[in-house]
C-alpha cells in the first residue's frame, strides 16, 4: 500500500506555463485580452437579447444561458491563470482545487446539455415550425434550462466527490494551469482504479446524454433541409441552426481531444494549447460566431449603436 506513512497534501502547485519562462509577459497578454474579450461578447450578447423585443425567441433565451455559462466557465480558469503568471510560486490550497475543479465540471457540463437543447429547439424550429410555439413553450424552456442546471450540478458533484475522496500526498505538482480531472488523479497515492472506472463510466453516460439529442436533431434537420426544393429556402434553413452547428463542432471536438484520445499520443505541450482553446478561445469566440451569422442579432446590435452614438452627439453639440 502506497501513502500510509506519507504526509497528506493540503495545497497543490499548478505548473502551468513555467517552462515557458519567456513567454510569460506575452501570454499574460494574451490571456488578458481574451478574458476581456470573453466578458465583453458575451454581456453585449446578453444585454442585446434582453433589451431588444424581436429577439424575446427560445433560441435567443437559450443563447443568453450559453453566454452566462460561458462568462461563468471562463471566470473559473482565467483570473486565477493570470494571477499565476505573476507570483514565482502558483499555489491552491486543497479546498480551492476543489472548488475550481467543481466548477469548471460544472459549467463545462452545462454547456454540453445546453448545445444538446439549442440542436432540439432547431430540430422543432425546422422539422416542425407550425407547432414551434406550442411546443417550446415559455414554461418548457424554463424547465428545460433549470433541468440543464440540476443535472450538470448533481454530475459535477459525482466527480469532484469522486476525485477527492483519494488520497493525495508525495508530490503536488499538478502539471496543468487549473485542476483537471485527470492531472488530480495522477497525483493519488492510493489505488486509483475505481476511480478510474467511475470517471470514464459516469463521463461516458453524461457524454452520451449529451451528444446523441445533438445526433439525432441534426440527421432529421439535415434531411428535412436537403428535402427543401428552393435553394433559397435551404439557405435559409440552414443559416438559422449554422452557428449552433459550428460551436458544436469546435466544443465538442476539443472535448474528445482532451479526454477521449488517451494523453500519450499527444505531447504535454499540445494538450496545454488544446486546454487553453476549450476554456478561453471558445467561450471568446462563441459571441462572435452567433452575431457574424446572426441577421437579427447583427440588427440588434446595429440599433444599439446607432441609438448610442446618437445618444453622444445629442450630448455634444447640446
Amino acid at each position: 500500500m502506497k501513502g500510509k506513512n506519507q504526509t497528506s497534501v493540503t495545497e497543490f502547485i499548478l505548473l502551468g506555463f513555467s517552462d515557458l519562462s519567456r513567454l510569460q509577459s506575452l501570454l499574460f497578454v494574451v490571456f488578458l485580452v481574451m478574458y476581456i474579450l470573453t466578458l465583453l461578447g458575451n454581456i453585449s450578447i446578453i444585454t442585446i437579447v434582453k433589451t431588444d423585443p424581436q429577439l424575446q425567441t427560445p433560441m435567443y433565451y437559450f443563447l443568453t444561458n450559453l453566454s452566462f455559462v460561458d462568462i461563468c466557465y471562463s471566470s473559473t480558469i482565467t483570473p486565477k491563470a493570470l494571477v499565476d503568471f505573476k507570483v514565482e510560486k502558483n499555489t491552491i490550497s486543497l479546498l480551492e482545487c476543489a472548488t475550481q475543479l467543481f466548477m469548471f465540471v460544472n459549467l463545462a457540463a452545462a454547456e454540453c446539455l445546453l448545445l444538446a437543447v439549442m440542436a432540439y429547439d432547431r430540430y422543432v424550429a425546422i422539422c416542425n415550425p407550425l407547432h414551434y410555439t406550442i411546443v417550446m413553450t415559455r414554461r418548457v424552456c424554463n424547465q428545460l434550462v433549470i433541468g440543464v442546471y440540476v443535472v450538470s450540478t448533481v454530475y459535477s458533484l459525482i466527480q469532484t466527490v469522486n476525485i477527492f475522496s483519494v488520497h493525495f500526498c508525495g508530490s503536488n505538482e499538478i502539471n496543468h494551469f487549473y485542476c483537471d480531472l485527470h492531472p488530480m488523479l495522477k497525483l493519488s497515492c492510493s489505488d486509483t482504479f475505481f476511480n478510474e472506472i467511475v470517471l470514464s463510466v459516469v463521463g461516458g453516460i453524461y457524454g452520451f446524454l449529451a451528444v446523441i439529442p445533438i445526433v439525432l436533431s441534426y440527421i432529421v434537420i439535415i434531411s428535412a433541409i436537403l428535402r427543401i426544393q428552393s435553394s433559397e429556402g435551404r439557405h435559409k434553413a440552414f443559416s438559422t441552426c449554422a452557428s449552433h452547428f459550428i460551436t458544436v463542432i469546435i466544443f465538442f471536438g476539443t472535448i474528445i481531444f482532451i479526454y477521449v484520445i488517451p494523453s500519450s499520443f499527444f505531447s504535454l505541450y499540445t494538450n496545454r494549447v488544446v486546454s487553453v482553446i476549450y476554456t478561453m478561445v471558445i467561450p471568446m469566440v462563441n459571441p462572435m460566431i452567433y452575431s457574424l451569422r446572426n441577421k437579427d442579432v447583427k440588427r440588434a446590435l446595429r440599433k444599439v449603436l446607432e441609438k448610442k452614438c446618437f445618444c453622444y452627439t445629442k450630448n455634444f453639440f447640446s
